[in-house]
Parts: structure tokens; sequence; C-alpha cells
């Protein structure tokens, strides 16, 4: 469930984007973005801190303290309501469409009465753009595009989203009396980049104190159903919650039904039926006598069906049952085999946290290494020298001599350089040449045609100094559609150059998407799996990437930033 902080987040993000739709300041807008990402990312509530401690978030001044206190008071601010009520819900919600920006929006809306998608979509298509200034038939066309990516996202929430919606459930109805086990099932098991619903999974004898649990969450807005064995609820927020209960003999039958995608159970079912045996939520049974086989366990269900257990994220039936029938099923890379992380900002550039304070929370987790990788000077907003640059690489180099908790991480000093429309980067071969790491990333000219833009990519992959092409496909789920690469030839040119492909673990992101990750594997491509953390927070969001791993067949030896450093620093030498 969302936070106090992402609450407050949203409500200032909210500020900003009315702010350029009303035609306001554009650095009063950006100061209230770098406030509403510094808040979503601060590790106290923020609704329990007094004005004088909340002026310590960075970008976070008295004015903007004040209106985070009133949130706290009201759940909302009065600038903030004041441009509400000059802007219809739908003209914002047109700004999350793909080529329109605030102020294009506020322009159909002044111009045309256009104040939703759907109004949009009925313009285009009745011609109204083709003379309106500023729009024409080619910009009319991408806008058709974009609507079509906004509504294929429909209701459906990105990852982190439903397992915080997951977690807040699974731990209140986990304390109700006689809940024995909990789990999640569905797509969010399966680690799918979006999630329509969340379905929950437990065991009782007595399933009444667990269904009571679930409907009296402080985020239950609406008791959809509610009987014995399931029970739906609507949190505050839209999203759908199922919750079954089983007896717990039936456990492991239940979470297997109920976790697989419906190709995979499909195919999992005619298997048992060849079989002379009857696959449901409540076990496996012979067919012909109705006596029950195994329901226990997972492990037992699938055994008996012929084949190994099979890992929830692989349940697509993309080949993972004839690779279990044959035990030839991948030991999946796991979030416990991630050494270091390799992608990273600090608040230099874009980031919310300091250099040290992100070094600290990375020597928590345990890494071995950890790469710093601001952006580099292309990328004009974030205002980056190379005396910037410099200076933190010094700072880099100091740090575990001051602090002797660091001893045990290894800190590599990076960027993340822009790949430029004809595949340049930042800085000259002489200056990259003192980069431990380099991230390369497209971060404009978004519409190049293929045979462009596979050249730029290539021509980056080429460059001896980059190590890691950034979120590949520069996709934002739902926001922006990924660039148009001919996949193969970059697969090819990667595993070529000793490139690796990220996948960045943004839940917004999840780029390189599962769906192309194992093509790209059987190329002999290597991938980083990296979190492109912008706050301390962030830094959380690795495991959405190892799941989206997972979910391409990846294997730890796949993945540069499980090997030791010794081998990871070979990598990165790129044959130099």
């Amino acid at each position: 469930m969302p936070t106090a902080n992402q609450t407050a987040a949203a409500l200032l993000d909210e500020y900003a984007d009315l702010v350029l739709l009303t035609g306001g300041d554009p650095f009063r807008a950006r100061v209230y973005a770098k406030a509403a990402r510094a808040v979503g990312a601060y590790q106290h509530d923020v609704s329990q801190l007094a004005p004088g401690s909340l002026v310590q978030i960075a970008g976070v001044g008295k004015s903007i303290a004040a209106k985070l206190a009133e949130i706290a008071a009201t759940g909302t601010f009065s600038e903030l309501e004041d441009l509400r009520a000059d802007i219809p819900d739908g003209v914002r919600l047109m700004t999350r469409i793909p080529a329109l920006g605030p102020r294009r929006a506020l322009q159909l809306y002044r111009e045309l009465r256009v104040s939703s998608p759907e109004q949009l979509k009925t313009a285009i298509e009745a011609g109204q753009l083709d003379n309106l200034r500023g729009f024409g038939a080619k910009s009319a066309g991408k806008l058709l595009r974009g609507i079509e990516l906004l509504e294929s996202a429909g209701d459906r929430v990105l990852l982190h989203v439903a397992t915080q919606t997951a977690e807040s459930v699974s731990t209140a109805v986990a304390a109700a009396a006689g809940c024995l086990r909990i789990d999640t099932a569905g797509s969010l098991r399966r680690g799918a980049e979006t999630v329509g619903d969340i379905d929950v999974l437990a065991a009782a004898q007595d399933s009444a104190p667990l269904m009571t649990a679930l409907t009296r969450l402080p985020e239950s807005a609406e008791v959809i159903g509610s009987g014995p064995t399931k029970t739906s609820i609507r949190t505050r927020t839209g999203l759908r919650v199922d919750l079954r209960v089983v007896p717990l003999d039936c456990w492991g039958a239940a979470l297997q039904y109920f976790t697989g995608s419906r190709a995979h159970n499909v195919a999992v079912r005619e298997l048992a039926v060849r079989k002379k045996l009857k696959l449901s939520e409540y076990g496996l049974f012979d067919a012909e006598s109705g006596m029950l086989i195994v329901s226990r366990t997972e492990e037992e269900v699938y055994r008996r069906l012929g084949m190994d257990w099979i890992p929830p994220t692989l349940r697509e039936d993309t080949g993972e049952i004839t690779a279990a029938q044959r035990g030839e099923l991948p030991v999946l890379v796991s979030p416990g085999d991630i050494r270091g992380d390799l992608h990273t900002h600090t608040d230099l550039t874009d980031g919310t946290a300091p250099l040290e304070d992100m070094v600290t929370a990375a020597a928590a987790r345990g890494y071995q290494y950890y790469a710093v990788t601001d952006h580099a000077p292309d990328l004009v907003m974030q205002r980056m020298t190379d005396e910037k640059m410099l200076a933190q690489r010094d700072q880099v180099r100091a740090l575990r001599d001051r602090v002797p908790d660091f001893a045990t991480v290894t800190l590599l000093h990076g960027t993340e350089l822009n790949i430029g429309p004809d595949g340049g980067v930042d800085w000259p071969a002489d200056f990259l040449a003192g980069f431990d790491i380099c991230v390369a990333s497209v971060h404009s000219h978004f519409d190049q045609p293929r045979s462009h833009m596979t050249r730029r990519f290539i021509a980056a992959c080429e460059n001896p100094h980059v190590n890691v092409i950034g979120h590949p496909l520069t996709r934002k789920i739902g926001r922006r559609p990924p660039v148009d690469v001919d996949l193969a030839e970059l697969f090819r040119a990667c595993a070529r150059t000793g490139t690796a492909l990220e996948i960045n673990s943004h839940p917004a992101r999840l780029d390189l998407p599962s769906a192309h990750i194992r093509a790209a594997r059987d190329a002999g491509v290597t991938f980083a799996i990296d979190s492109d953390a912008h706050s301390l927070r962030d830094l959380d969001y690795l495991r959405y990437g190892v799941l989206t791993g997972q979910r391409g067949w990846l294997t730890a030896e796949d993945v540069i930033n499980t090997w030791p450093l010794d081998r990871l620093r070979q990598f990165l030498r790129k044959g130099r």
C-alpha cells in the first residue's frame, strides 16, 4: 500500500505537472518534481516530522515543508487544489501519452476542449488536429500510437506497487488467528512486469478470521465479494485483491494451480489427462477412482507428473515443461548471487542521496563491489562537467581510507554515458580511460529509423570503453514505447565486442525485457542486473531485475555482477 511518503510525493509531483500545464514557471515545476523524488525516497515517515526536520530532506525548503505538513494534516494542500480546479483530471492523464507534453495537452484543451485520451483519439480520427498549430498528420500518428500504449497498460500496476500491496495484505492476514501458511500467487509470483490484480493464497482450518482481516484493512475501499473460500476487495488505489483460503493438505496443489499462466496450467492439466490423472486446486487425483494421490507440496505434484519442480518465474509455457521432464531446467540466478551493483546515481546529478550515504547502504547489503555511475555532460540538464566528475573520482578513492566500514566493498568509479544520435559518447577516449566502468544509454532521439538506431547501438558497443548498454530499449512501461532496433544485430554486436546488456531493475523499465533476454543469451550476450538507483530505497529494486532475469532463463554465470571482482575487472577491460 502507498506509504505517507509516496502519497506526499505523488501530490508534489502532480503539482509540478499542473504548474507546467497551466503555463507556470518551469523552474518551479522542476523544484517540486525534485522534491517529490526526494520525499518518495526518504527513509523516515514525513508525516511524523516537524517542519524543522522536513527541511533536512534534499530539495525541501520552508515552502515545501509547509505543504508537507499540510498534506499530513489534510491529505492535500491548498495550492494544489486551486490548480486542480482549473484543469480537468483527464488533461493531466493526457500528459502520460508519449509525445504529448504539458503545454501541448493544455493547447488541445483550450483550443479543442479535448480533456481525456479518449476525446483526443476521437479528435485525431475526425481530422481536427490536421490544421492545428504545432500538430499535423505525423504528430497525430505518434499520438495515436501513444494512446494505444497507454490503453494497453489499462488498470495494471507496476511490479513494485503490486508487491507492496501484497506484502501489506499478507502481513495482516498472516497475523489472523489460525493462518498456517500464506504466499502470493498469479502473475505477481511469476514476476510479471505488470499486475492486474493481487492473488494471495492462505491455508487455515477456519477461513473466517483471515477473510475478516482482509476486509478490515485500512486500505480496503470496497468488498467485492466474500465467502468461505474466496474474498475480494478493491483498495483505495483501485487495485483488486483476491484472497483464497484452502486446507493445509491442499496447499501444494492450490499454489501450483493459482500461480501458472493460463497456457502453462492448460499444458500441465493436459499432461495429467494423458497420464489418466486429474489436477485441480485440491490435488492430483486418479481419474478413474477419484483417489487423491498428492496435494501437499508443489514439488510432489510436479514430480508425480514426471517432471522437476518448475520455478514460478518460468511458468509461462515457453518450454519449461519439456525441460522439466528432461531434467534440464537451469539453476536460475537469485538475489543471493548478486555481488554488486554496477549502475547507481548520487545527488551530484539526479540522485537524491550523497555519495557516502549510497556507499554506506551498499556496504550494509554485503556487496563485494559497488559502482557509482552519475550522468555525463551531454545530458545537459544534469549539469555535469569534467571538473565535477574528476572531483567525484577523488572522493571515491578517498572514501575507503576515511570510512573503515567500506573496507569490505570495492568502490568502482564510473559514469552513465549518453549514446548520441551517431553512436558517439560524451567524452574522448583518454578521459574515458580513467573510469572503472562505463554504462552507455540512449536518452534522446528515440524516433530514429530502425537502421539508424541499430547503427547507433552498434557504434556504442564497438567503443572500447563502453562496458554495458543501459536500459537497451529505453522504454518506460505504459508511458514510452521501446525504440526500433534490430535486436538480433544488437545481440551479435554485444557478443562480438564483449559488451554486456543491462537488465535495468527499475519497475518502470525492466529493460531488457524478459521477452528478449533468452534470445540474447542464446546469441552469447552477457548481462548486468543493475538497480539504476537514484535513492537509497531504489537499491531495493534489484530484486525486480533478478525476477526479470529469471523469466529470461538466466543463470548466475550469465550475469557479470555475480562474478568475483577479478573476473569482473577482466571483463571491464574489454580486451584493452
